[in-house]
């Protein structure tokens, strides 16, 4: 792109943080965002340390988001902030996300969007009350055969969708770390903090929007159950949940951050009357294709035969990673095309959220009841 740089800032994300930075990372890749400010922690000597670490000027690292967002507005429009990256614990995202929106700002949130639908429903009403975008943070639709697999999908190849199976698999949990002093575990795992989920909303959201962003398919209702398997916790580590989706599809998602020695063990199944498919995001330049009627295919990213769509969201020349950081980059990238008005991939906004935290609360209410079935979008016959 030939325009200047849109300049971003960033609440939370602070010292320590892990998040923070891969957006950080993900933003500055493609020289469309340049960090601007920021209020990174709510802890001054933190806040100071990494905002001098991002070379910021002293004067853009604010105390808090309700002071960033004042300051920015008073500068001039060719200086101020266009949007705001939300890096902070669930139970903050609508507040923030709503007080930037307001104050003319696009946002950029991690997800889930927020903890409740009713909090998702507050944002997209004052996302269509400003007129400003709104994108979330499901990275892994970011990844370039992610797009190949949603581009064949939507083209037909598999036929009619008989079968949608993800699973998110991580071990990190297996121990009590949240009562050990590690931060990360120790929100995640905190109901105040982490909203009505734990497992479930920290990694299951992410597997049910990739279900749905690839087959194209809406589930309509799910049967479920969640686990604490780590005695003491009180948000859940592990998540099954059967799916019903529109055109008569059946699903299934495993979710679990108790699965002891796995690392970021998401994986893709879709097959259709014609054949299926299959990514994994541990190897993800590589797509499978299986037909009924002939050998299986490996599609490679970088490699021939891709999709127009998939091409754009390709870095690297054939046979070299295209990672996390890339695809998190392709969703920063397309935010800036939408916010300039120009032509690029689509990012992943308010539709997805809401689409997640309706999930989210299903999934708790049809567990902890003893219905069979729970619809994902209530008033909707189940």
């Amino acid at each position: 792109m030939t325009r200047h740089p849109l300049r971003l800032g960033m609440v939370g994300g602070g010292e320590g943080a892990f998040i923070g930075a891969v957006h950080r990372m993900a933003a500055a890749l493609d020289g469309d965002w340049r960090l601007v400010a920021g209020a990174f922690s709510t802890d001054a000597g933190r806040n100071a340390r990494t905002g001098a670490q991002l070379g910021l000027e002293e004067a853009r690292v604010y105390d808090t988001l309700d002071a960033l967002l004042a300051a920015e507005q008073a500068l001039p429009a060719d200086q101020r902030i266009d949007a705001l990256a939300i890096v902070t614990p669930n139970h903050l995202h609508a507040r923030m996300a709503i007080a930037a929106l307001e104050a003319g700002f696009h946002v950029f949130c991690e997800k889930p969007m927020a903890v409740s639908v009713a909090e998702a429903e507050a944002i997209a009403a004052a996302a269509e009350r400003s007129g400003r975008r709104f994108a979330l943070a499901f990275t892994y639709s970011g990844y370039p055969l992610i797009e190949e697999a949603r581009a064949r999908v939507a083209r037909g190849d598999l036929g009619a969708i008989r079968l949608v199976q993800v699973e998110y698999l991580q071990g990190w949990l297996s121990a009590p770390i949240d009562n050990e002093g590690n931060k990360q575990a120790e929100w995640r795992t905190d109901p105040a903090r982490a909203g009505i989920g734990g497992c479930l909303g920290d990694i299951g959201t992410h597997a049910f929007q990739l279900a749905e962003h690839v087959s194209g398919l809406r589930a309509g209702s799910v049967s479920a159950d969640l686990s604490i398997h780590v005695p003491g916790r009180r948000l859940d580590d592990d998540v099954s949940a059967l799916l019903r989706f529109d055109g008569g599809a059946r699903g299934t998602l495993k979710a679990s951050q108790v699965a002891a020695g796995e690392e970021n063990g998401l994986k893709l199944r879709i097959h259709g009357e014609l054949g299926g498919l299959e990514w994994a995001q541990m190897e993800p330049n590589t797509l499978t294709l299986r037909w009924l009627d002939r050998p299986a295919e490996i599609v490679r990213a970088g490699g021939p035969g891709l999709q127009p769509s998939t091409l754009p969201l390709l870095r690297t020349p054939s046979g070299h990673p295209e990672g996390y950081v890339e695809a998190f980059a392709n969703l920063y990238r397309g935010f800036a095309a939408a916010i300039c008005g120009e032509t690029g991939s689509a990012v992943p906004g308010v539709a997805d959220g809401l689409r997640t935290m309706k999930f989210v609360e299903a999934v708790v209410a049809n567990a902890t009841s003893d219905r069979k079935w729970t619809s994902i979008d209530p008033g909707e016959s189940e």
